[in-house]
């Protein structure tokens, strides 16, 4: 019970706000500053041999690169449309589609015919590479990308096909890419997290928070999100401004009662990795404001990446954003859309336009400025969603409202920078783009291949759990698209 006269404490921070009033901080800071910093009150072996944590690991083998950016497209972006032409469209429009093409179709009550591309393609780049006048922004990047077109899943719907793309099966309880990513190489940056989800201020993506999850590896290694307008994490501001030696007193105090704590519950990741996450929160107060504060950049660069236009500001803000993570050694970034704006079922023609407005002068943006910074070298950006789109039309009776069912037998992503041959053009589908059919490239021989580029065997990134070890590509076979490599 609370004696009369007694200041009442509820909570630690309550504490703390107490003891800064008057000399009883700055005497508190005098007593406990040279004992606490330092202190060696706890024994080693209590955590601090902890293996999960987010300082540098050693890769298996020299990497080609230290970073990821991933733009991720949810929806499912029609490749056919953007980026694999199929003039046999033509030959074969308004006819009825094949019987193994229907396996693929999922909403079969509003099938049509054949639909040819209504966008002119054109050659760019010393490669040659086709774009449609949607992208052409992408197009001036020709020759630093690599675009794999024979790309294919195992699930037609957005849920389970995005689960595959992130983190290598169907099912919703497994560790993200990015997770997987930090886990195996730590960050360069412990003032900010090693992994950043930068999502549309519009709405979350399908799958919402899972996207990002660390699953059953440890939830030091989950994503952070970060916001786009405002400050970028809330509360990341102290709501009063303290002496240096008063905070430096408070910070060493509550890490030696949360190393008290913690050498009390060993074998806890959760615990740690709330500690770590507040330990993380004091470091980043300057850190990531400073990341993600804008103004210094110069108008021309704004303008590059589309913040002046209110289609692309977001995705430019978020891509120019991710630059500055990227070249403070944050180790993996993710950006994504509202919704699933890729998803174009209907009035393809309209919805397409809309889709690449919002990200194509961001996307090319993002490497062309890395590249103009040096940073392309070392950092792999990618382009690409969970599936792809039908070349067949999807309606309800009107054929100007028609649009493309989804497609996981074919479809194409983009890898630029990072140890990636530019200008190189691997794979292909059938004769009206509909099944990869040349060089296949299965989601798990893309995570292979990633992680390679980061300096990693797939098959040895391994995270022990109930007897077995788990992989990011432990479904299925996988193998290193060695042919997209430079």
């Amino acid at each position: 019970m609370q004696r009369p006269g007694q200041p009442y404490f509820s909570s630690r921070r309550d504490f703390f706000h107490r003891i800064v009033d008057g000399l009883q901080g700055a005497a508190l800071a005098s007593l406990l500053g040279a004992d606490l910093y330092g202190s060696d009150l706890v024994q080693p072996g209590r955590h601090d041999s902890r293996i999960y944590d987010l300082s540098p690991k050693k890769p298996h083998f020299e990497p080609k690169a230290k970073a990821v950016v991933q733009l991720f497209m949810n929806g499912g972006p029609s490749q056919i449309d953007m980026f694999d032409p199929k003039p046999a469209l033509q030959k074969y429009a308004g006819t009825i589609p094949a019987r193994d093409l229907l396996t693929d179709i999922l909403f079969s009550k509003e099938v049509g015919g054949v639909m040819p591309s209504s966008f002119r393609f054109a050659k760019y780049g010393n490669s040659g590479m086709d774009f449609s006048e949607l992208v052409p922004h992408m197009a001036e990047c020709a020759d630093d990308i690599a675009m794999i077109r024979s790309m294919h899943t195992n699930h037609i719907n957005h849920e389970p096909a995005i689960f595959t793309m992130q983190g290598g099966r169907i099912a919703s309880d497994r560790p993200a890419l990015g997770a997987w990513v930090v886990y195996g190489l730590g960050s360069e940056n412990q003032n900010l997290p090693a992994y950043v989800v930068l999502d549309d201020p519009k709405g979350l993506p399908v799958n919402g928070i899972q996207n990002w999850q660390s699953a059953y590896l440890p939830p030091v290694y989950q994503g952070t999100r970060f916001r786009s307008e405002g400050p970028p994490v809330v509360n990341i501001n102290p709501h009063s401004e303290l002496p240096k030696q008063v905070l430096e007193a408070q910070r060493n105090l509550l890490r030696w009662l949360d190393d008290r704590h913690r050498g009390k519950r060993p074998n806890e990741p959760n615990l740690n990795a709330r500690i770590s996450g507040y330990e993380l929160a004091a470091r980043m107060q300057t850190a990531a404001t400073d990341a993600l504060d804008l103004s210094s950049e110069s108008e021309a660069t704004k303008e590059m990446y589309g913040m002046n236009d209110p289609v692309s500001r977001s995705f430019g803000t978020r891509c120019l954003m991710a630059r500055r993570l990227v070249e403070r050694g944050v180790r993996f970034v993710q950006i994504y859309i509202e919704d699933q704006i890729w998803d174009n079922h209907f009035q393809i023609d309209k919805e397409l336009r809309y889709c690449c407005g919002k990200t194509d002068k961001p996307s090319a943006a993002l490497v062309k400025d890395l590249k103009r910074t040096g940073l392309l070298d070392e950092t792999l950006v990618i382009w690409g969603g969970e599936f792809g789109r039908l070349p067949i039309a999807q309606t309800i009776g009107d054929p100007a409202t028609a649009g493309r069912d989804h497609s996981p037998s074919g479809f194409c992503l983009w890898m630029a920078g990072g140890g990636v041959r530019g200008g190189t053009v691997h794979g292909a589908t059938d004769e009206i783009g509909h099944k990869a059919v040349e060089d296949r490239v299965s989601v798990h021989d893309f995570h292979a291949t990633i992680l390679h580029l980061l300096g990693m065997h797939d098959r040895d990134l391994t995270f022990s759990r109930h007897g077995l070890d788990e992989r990011l590509t432990d479904q299925f076979p996988a193998r290193v698209v060695s042919e997209i490599l430079s």
